[in-house]
C-alpha cells in the first residue's frame, strides 16, 4: 500500500490531497501536515471519509521533520510548504530514505534569488541514497516543463524558440491581492526581468518588456516578461534554445499597486525595527493582504496557460502552441479554492503518481522534463487539466 506525505496546508495543499485521495487505487494511505495542525484538520474534514491523517511539523527544522517521516513511513514526501523550506525537506528526505517531490526551486529568505543550484548540488546524494527527488512539478514550473518535453519528443527535432505564457483573467473582487503566498509572489514578480538568448542570459527592469498576446477563448491581455524557475532548466536540458522567455500577465490596477508597494519599501525583505520590534516589510504586508486561500469563492473567470514552441521537423519550420485553459468557478466548486491553486496542486498529484507506479522513479535529483511526458500528459486529460494543441499557428512572438 502506497503512502504520502504532503507537507503544507495552503490552497496548493488543499487541492493536491483533495485530487490524491481521489485516486485510492494509487494512494492508499496519506498524511498532511503543516505548522498549524488546524489547517490540515479542516481540509481532512472537507474531504470526508477518513482519508487523510494529520499532523503538526515545523519544516524549518530536520529533526523534527526527520521525526514525522521515521513516525509515518512514506513511500514519497510531497513538499508544497515554502521554497525557503526545500532545502531541510530534502536533507530529512535523505537522512530517511525517503524520495521527494516539490513544486519551486528553493529560495534564500534573505536574498529574492532564483536558482536550481543549491537543489541540483544533491544529485550525488540522492543518487547514491538510490531516492528520487523530482523538482518543479506544478503548472509552472511543472507541467510547462512537460510540455515542452512532449513537443520535443513529438513534434520537433530541433527546438530553437520557447515562449511560455501565463494568464490570469480571473477577478476575485478585490483591489489587490495575490494568487499564492504574498510574500513569494511579490519577490517573484518585482525582480529584473531575465531570458535566455543566443547562449546568454539577458536581463530586463521589472516588466520593461511587454506587449498584448492572444490567448485562447479570453482574448488580448497585455503580458510582460519576468524570469522563471523553470527557464533555467529548460536551457539546460534543451540546448539547441535560441531563445526562451517567460510571459504573464498584469492588470494596471495590479501594478499600479505593486508599484506603490516598492516605493514605499513594502515589498522590502531587509528587517526595520517597529516600536522595538524588528519586523520583515513584506512580512507584515502579507499578515494584512486578502489570504489567497480564501480568494476562491469569489474568483470568476480563467486561466490559460502554455507554451508557444517554433523549431524544424523533417527540415522545415513549424509552430506548436499547447495549453491548458482552467476556470476559476470549476476548481472551487471541486476543490474550494482558486485556479492558480488548482492548476498547481493537479500536476503535483499526477507527479506522485508517476513515482508510485514507476515512471518517473530514478536515483538523482531531475527536472519534470526529464523524465516521459507522455503518460504526465494522459493524465492531465483525465484529473481536470485538459490540452490543446494548435500546429502552425501565429505565436505573436
Amino acid at each position: 500500500m502506497s503512502k504520502v506525505l504532503i507537507i503544507g496546508a495552503g490552497g496548493v495543499g488543499t487541492v493536491a490531497a483533495h485530487k490524491i485521495a481521489s485516486v485510492p487505487e494509487v494512494f492508499g494511505d496519506m498524511m498532511l501536515a503543516s505548522r498549524t495542525k488546524s489547517k490540515c484538520d479542516a481540509i481532512a474534514a472537507a474531504i470526508g471519509g477518513n482519508r487523510i491523517r494529520t499532523a503538526q511539523v515545523d519544516a524549518d527544522h530536520v529533526p523534527e521533520l526527520a521525526a514525522l517521516i521515521r513516525s509515518y513511513r512514506p513511500d514519497l514526501v510531497v513538499n508544497v510548504a515554502l521554497p525557503y523550506q526545500d532545502l531541510t525537506i530534502m536533507d530529512a528526505c535523505l537522512e530517511t530514505g525517503v524520495s521527494y517531490l516539490d513544486t519551486a526551486n528553493y529560495e534564500p529568505k534573505d536574498e529574492a534569488r532564483f536558482e536550481y543550484k543549491w537543489q541540483w548540488a544533491y544529485r550525488e546524494k540522492f543518487k547514491n541514497a538510490g531516492l528520487t527527488a523530482i523538482l518543479g512539478c506544478g503548472f509552472d514550473p511543472g507541467v510547462t516543463g512537460v510540455y515542452t518535453a512532449y513537443a520535443a519528443k513529438h513534434h520537433f527535432d530541433e527546438i530553437q524558440y520557447l515562449d511560455i505564457v501565463d494568464c490570469n483573467a480571473g477577478d476575485h473582487g478585490h483591489p489587490f491581492a495575490t494568487n499564492f503566498n504574498p510574500e513569494i509572489n511579490i519577490r517573484e514578480v518585482t525582480q529584473k526581468g531575465k531570458y535566455w538568448e543566443n547562449g546568454k542570459w539577458l536581463y530586463t527592469e521589472p516588466h520593461e518588456i511587454h506587449q498584448p498576446l492572444h490567448y485562447p477563448e479570453i482574448g488580448p491581455k497585455e503580458s510582460y516578461v519576468i524570469y522563471h524557475e523553470e527557464l533555467e532548466s529548460l536551457v539546460k536540458n534543451f540546448p539547441t534554445l535560441k531563445r526562451a522567455r517567460f510571459w504573464m500577465t498584469f492588470g494596471q490596477e495590479y501594478l499600479t499597486h505593486l508599484r506603490v508597494i516598492r516605493n514605499i519599501g513594502m515589498a522590502s525583505i531587509e528587517p526595520v525595527m517597529y516600536r522595538g520590534m524588528e519586523i520583515v516589510p513584506i512580512q507584515f504586508l502579507k499578515a494584512v493582504l486578502p489570504d489567497p486561500a480564501d480568494l476562491g469563492k469569489n474568483y470568476r473567470g480563467w486561466t490559460s496557460i502554455g507554451c508557444r514552441i517554433r523549431g524544424l521537423k523533417n527540415g522545415r519550420e513549424q509552430t506548436y502552441y499547447v495549453y491548458n485553459n482552467c476556470s476559476h468557478e470549476v476548481a472551487y466548486r471541486e476543490t474550494g479554492t482558486q485556479a492558480v491553486s488548482y492548476t498547481t496542486g493537479v500536476p503535483v498529484m499526477i507527479g506522485a503518481m508517476m513515482y508510485m507506479k514507476g515512471l518517473w522513479k530514478k536515483p538523482g535529483v531531475f527536472n519534470v522534463e526529464e523524465f516521459d511526458p507522455d503518460p504526465f500528459m494522459e493524465q492531465l486529460n483525465i484529473h481536470g487539466l485538459p490540452w490543446k494543441e494548435q500546429f502552425d499557428v501565429h505565436l505573436e512572438l
